[in-house]
């Protein structure tokens, strides 16, 4: 029995030896088969479009197939559910606003993925604004008038949201102008964007990839941006602070994502390509034109940083008002 007992324990080590030296043969293969970026967002929106960007110049540099697969909804969480269920070996990566995955822990009362747990940042990608955007027929010119017609209005005035932060943001900003608007739910921005066009909804908080694309297509109004200080890229857009609602100072940050068990190497081997990418001046130029500025950081600050924002948005849910769904 001894004996039995004594082999079984020797095979088990020599087991878990053989896996850890695949495991590690893997790693300094690593990349030799195509590698798949996830996106919470439908094809052609406006973040879709930064994915796209990124695994146009990963396939460059990591010299193999580079796919792009769309798992939309749920605000992000389908997505991370794909990513944490695929096996963490770097050939699954989930692009997406990290600061919005960190917001569902609290937006959602049983989230399917345990975020700091199950989730590493393996790269930073940009810092972003979020924006106020209204249809281009409303006739509101500005966040103060905006906010008067809404008084006005009262529940007959809406608001549209299709993503964590435009939801948080929404809220706070309402409370904030005393306002009794009606929040109206999407799955996409691209769900959104008819009603917003047509006046349906009277306001949105979007990401500035959607909103500069939809304003250069006449479709939208920008108002204002919730950046402390006016973006470089965009300066005639007012902050919030400057259209009189300074509680409205919120980043919104894309990172590219891995599951937790993930080799360290190759978790440094994913930093160094996308930080190499983000010096392009390509790159800057192009992430500007969407209202964002780059963010080079390595995994260990990344992966600070979302566990820290974890922490801030449950005091922004609170501050909100919303109940977990």
């Amino acid at each position: 029995m001894g004996f039995l007992h004594g082999f079984s324990r020797r095979a088990l080590g020599a087991g878990i030896a053989l896996g850890l030296a695949a495991s590690a043969a893997a790693a300094q293969d690593y990349p030799s088969e195509d590698i798949t970026l996830l996106t919470g967002f439908p094809p052609g929106s406006g973040a879709d479009v930064l994915v796209r960007y990124f695994a146009d110049k990963l396939d460059d540099l990591a010299g193999v197939n580079v796919v792009v697969e769309n798992k939309a909804g749920a605000a992000g969480n389908i997505g991370a559910e794909a990513l944490v269920n695929s096996d963490p070996d770097g050939y699954t990566m989930y692009i997406h606003a990290a600061s919005s995955i960190a917001a569902n822990m609290h937006l959602f009362k049983d989230p399917p993925v345990d975020v700091a747990n199950e989730i590493q940042i393996a790269a930073t990608l940009n810092n972003q604004a979020f924006m106020l955007i209204v249809p281009a027929s409303s006739p509101f010119q500005t966040v103060e008038e905006l906010i008067a017609g809404m008084q006005e209005a009262g529940d007959a005035g809406t608001y549209g949201r299709s993503n964590t932060t435009g939801q948080v943001m929404s809220r706070i900003f309402a409370e904030a102008a005393d306002l009794q608007t009606v929040e109206v739910a999407y799955g996409t921005d691209t769900d959104m964007i008819v009603d917003l066009e047509s006046g349906i909804v009277d306001f949105a908080m979007m990401n500035p990839v959607f909103s500069l694309a939809q304003a250069a297509e006449g479709r939208v109004r920008i108002l204002a941006v919730s950046t402390p200080e006016r973006l470089q890229a965009a300066p005639e857009y007012p902050t919030f602070a400057e259209a009189g609602v300074p509680e409205l100072v919120m980043l919104s940050w894309f990172a590219v994502m891995v599951p937790k068990e993930t080799p360290e190497d190759v978790v440094d081997t994913i930093n160094g390509w996308f930080n190499e990418i983000l010096a392009m001046d390509e790159t800057v130029e192009f992430l500007n034109r969407n209202g964002g500025d780059p963010f080079i950081s390595t995994p260990e600050e990344g992966q600070a940083l979302l566990e820290q924002q974890i922490e801030d948005w449950e005091g922004f849910v609170a501050v909100a008002g919303i109940d977990p769904v």
